[in-house]
């Protein structure tokens, strides 16, 4: 678990390059899990997701709160609101979002940029069943009884995503078990001082 704060702008423009890397449209459900992949991939390499955002288990895989929050557009008020009106706007078919505006690349790190590259040339240019390969990752799969059993959702753990998916997917960076331990004890030092300030 974490709090960190969720960072809209990211989130935003991560919809926006995905959707134009895309053509110009892209599902909210393909977009969900490629900011999922994007994520994972940049907790893994570098110690910290790109969005910050809150992940629960759901039957369609793993899904961002706030992203999703944003996909939508209809739950959001004010200066959220405002800036993903700026950015994108829903679009048809249902459950389509268009992008209206470039992306603000300035927004984000080398090394976000270069985990939303890397997860386009991967998952979102090839045309995959994007929903079924999230099942096979652990932070997913640990709560895939629960599911099965009538929970509509279940909250997911950051650290969850240092542990290896199953060896046909990619795992969003390979680590060394110096590494994943390096990544855990981070964790946990975040998590310590998160707590000062609850």
């Amino acid at each position: 678990m974490h709090n960190l704060p969720f960072d809209y702008r990211k989130a935003v423009q991560a919809i926006n390059y995905f959707a134009r890397a895309n053509g110009g449209v892209i599902t909210k459900l393909d977009v969900l899990k490629l900011i999922f992949f994007s994520d994972r991939y940049h907790l893994r390499k570098y110690g910290r997701p790109i969005t910050n955002d809150q992940y629960w288990a759901m039957q369609f895989g793993p899904v961002a709160s706030a992203v999703k929050e944003m996909a939508e557009l209809d739950s959001l008020c004010g200066t959220e609101r405002h800036y993903a009106e700026r950015v994108f706007q829903k679009a048809t078919p249902e459950y389509h979002l268009q992008s209206i505006s470039p992306v603000d690349e300035d927004v984000f790190s080398d090394s976000d940029l270069e985990a939303l590259a890397y997860v386009w040339t991967n998952f979102g240019s090839k045309r995959m069943n994007l929903v079924n390969i999230t099942h096979k990752y652990p932070e997913w799969k640990k709560h895939e009884a629960a599911l099965a059993g009538g929970m509509s959702r279940v909250r997911m753990d950051l650290a969850d995503s240092l542990d290896d998916p199953e060896s046909d997917v990619d795992p969003c960076w390979s680590l060394t078990p110096e590494e994943r331990q390096a990544r855990r004890e981070a964790l946990g030092h975040l998590h310590q001082i998160e707590s000062l300030w609850r």
